[in-house]
């Protein structure tokens, strides 16, 4: 075979989402560090989910819809480092492909090199051993074949055999993947979704349902209220746009919706528009959204539907009350999104003054369109984002290039004492440049320690760990290891603690007492009197201590 067209490549493409489905629970055991929120399979996975729902609801696949739709829908779906890149990597393979009815192996080699370009320049210092070399790996061996080889089984096959042998290598160029006795988690992902792209093109039987991804920040709704719904139909579709779509017009839409219902969501990305909004005339909003384009993933709920009808009276009453009272508030100057860990942290951050908190974090990095939902909600002119984990911020960047009608600014906080020292040092008076390179600067001030088990044996850092030992993590190793939790946390603040050490912070988690907290801060107070000792619940799972010391 030396071309395909694109029925064929839609089922090379949902195989592959498939494949590394199945595969995400033992690709987050791959993970580096033996915690128990290992999560890169299902951070790719969830990215990949999200753009083969878009192409699923497709009403009519050709190259360019589905192109659009793999890149749209894998750009708002990604989550953590991995999932952004295997969203750049996914993007620009589309940007190689449209526009053609058939792919030959010259355009896919074309197209795996324009991916390669797309994800590195995303990534500000790109790293080695990692899945951007697979995908290199991979992308070059495609440009040599393509020069000798016209036959895509062949040609697919060697891609395939050169991305498992540099996956194999990945440990050669980043010792840590050695010490921990792993390839990297990424490329290998990478490898399962080219498997499973391979398997489909031979004609194997696959299962190509998917269900969508559900959102990290899902809606809590009390049944204890009975308003009455003002609007009756939950109203969702995507529009794909056949003309321009500006910032002035996406207002005007945006205000014709609010005259027809609430709970409002219009975003816009390249293409396609988002459209999500309760009203009582569904109908009024999809002709006037006809206007701009045509419709896909058309959904129309009757709210009062009576299986669900108590719920859904008191979420609309919540969300009227919450847009009247968002209207009738001024637009702020400055508004702070902070991802969240926990109901403790939670509060310290809306005493500081975070407008919207992302409950995320550790055991589940919120999505690209988690971050424009955020933004959405929040009525200012620039506003700041704390991701507070390493593993989010390229997301939250991913969100600030998308955001076209607000100033984003990120502060690449990597763990929330960062993200708590940040909003700290917010100077009203100041503008919002002065105030990100001063929240930026003090930020490198905060060593952070965390405390967890390990859900594997491994030698890392120069210890040996046993699956069930207790560690104590630094921002860039482990720092202890023992069986128990107070010891371990002790001898980490040994690590973190030196003599122009001013302050400590211990923020205790869910499964740890406040009386057992108090002692642990009682001990170290008493060891460094020299440092203040502030003790607070933070609530978050999984970790006994996130501590800081500053």
């Amino acid at each position: 075979m030396k071309t395909i067209d694109v029925e064929t490549l839609t089922k090379m493409f949902l195989a592959g989402a498939k494949n590394l489905e199945a595969k995400k629970e033992w690709i987050n055991e791959l993970n580096v560090f033996p915690v128990p929120d290992g999560d890169t399979g299902t951070n790719m996975t969830l990215t990949i989910m999200a753009a083969a729902s878009e192409v699923n609801n497709l009403p009519v696949r050709t190259m360019e819809t589905v192109a659009k739709a793999i890149s749209s829908g894998s750009l708002r779906g990604a989550r953590g480092n991995s999932g952004v890149i295997l969203s750049q990597l996914l993007r620009g393979f589309t940007k190689g492909i449209r526009g053609y009815e058939t792919l030959d192996v010259m355009t896919f080699a074309n197209a795996f090199q324009k991916a390669v370009e797309t994800a590195y320049k995303a990534v500000m210092k790109p790293k080695e051993g990692t899945i951007l070399t697979v995908a290199r790996g991979a992308a070059d061996k495609a440009s040599e074949l393509a020069l000798v080889e016209d036959d895509l089984d062949i040609f697919f096959l060697g891609i395939i055999e050169e991305a498992e042998t540099v996956l194999q290598k990945t440990p050669e160029l980043l010792p840590v993947l050695k010490e921990a006795g792993v390839v990297d988690s990424g490329g290998q992902g990478l490898v399962e979704v080219l498997k499973g792209a391979y398997d489909a093109f031979l004609g194997k039987e696959i299962d190509y349902t998917f269900e969508a991804p559900k959102s990290a920040t899902p809606v809590k709704i009390s049944a204890e209220t009975e308003a009455e719904i003002k609007f009756g139909y939950c109203t969702e579709f995507i529009i794909m746009l056949n003309k321009e779509f500006p910032t002035e017009t996406e207002h005007e839409f945006k205000q014709f919706l609010e005259s027809i219902g609430d709970s409002i969501v219009c975003v816009a990305d390249d293409d396609i528009v988002k459209i999500h909004v309760h009203t009582n005339h569904p109908g009024q909003a999809i002709e006037r959204a006809l206007t701009y384009g045509s419709l896909s993933r058309l959904k129309i709920d009757n709210m009062r539907e009576e299986h669900e009808e108590k719920l859904i009276k008191d979420a609309s009453r919540i969300a009227a009350q919450q847009a009247a009272e968002k209207a009738a508030e001024p637009r702020k100057e400055m508004g702070f999104i902070s991802v969240s860990i926990g109901e403790g942290i939670g509060e310290i951050f809306k005493g500081l003054g975070v407008d919207y908190l992302i409950e995320g974090g550790q055991t589940m990095n919120p999505s690209t369109e988690d971050m424009l939902n955020a933004i959405e909600q929040v009525n200012a002119d620039h506003i700041f984002i704390l991701p507070n984990n390493k593993n989010i911020i390229l997301a939250a960047n991913q969100a600030q290039a998308l955001c076209k009608d607000k100033d984003i600014i990120v502060v690449p906080t990597k763990t929330v004492p960062q993200g708590i020292t940040a909003m700290i040092n917010y100077i009203p008076d100041m503008s919002p440049k002065e105030n990100e390179e001063r929240m930026t600067e003090e930020i490198h001030n905060v060593k952070t320690g965390q405390v967890t088990y390990a859900v594997r044996d491994t030698h890392l850092d120069d210890k040996a760990i046993k699956e069930g030992d207790i560690m104590g993590i630094g921002d860039h190793s482990i720092l202890s290891v023992g069986r128990d939790i107070s010891d371990v946390t002790f001898s980490m603040f040994r690590e973190l603690v030196d003599e122009d050490s001013e302050l400590i912070s211990i923020y205790y988690g869910e499964g740890v007492s406040e009386e057992e907290a108090e002692t642990l801060g009682g001990k170290l107070g008493d060891t460094y009197p020299d440092c203040d000792i502030e003790v607070h619940f933070g609530g978050q799972p999984i970790y006994y201590y996130v501590v800081s010391v500053e």
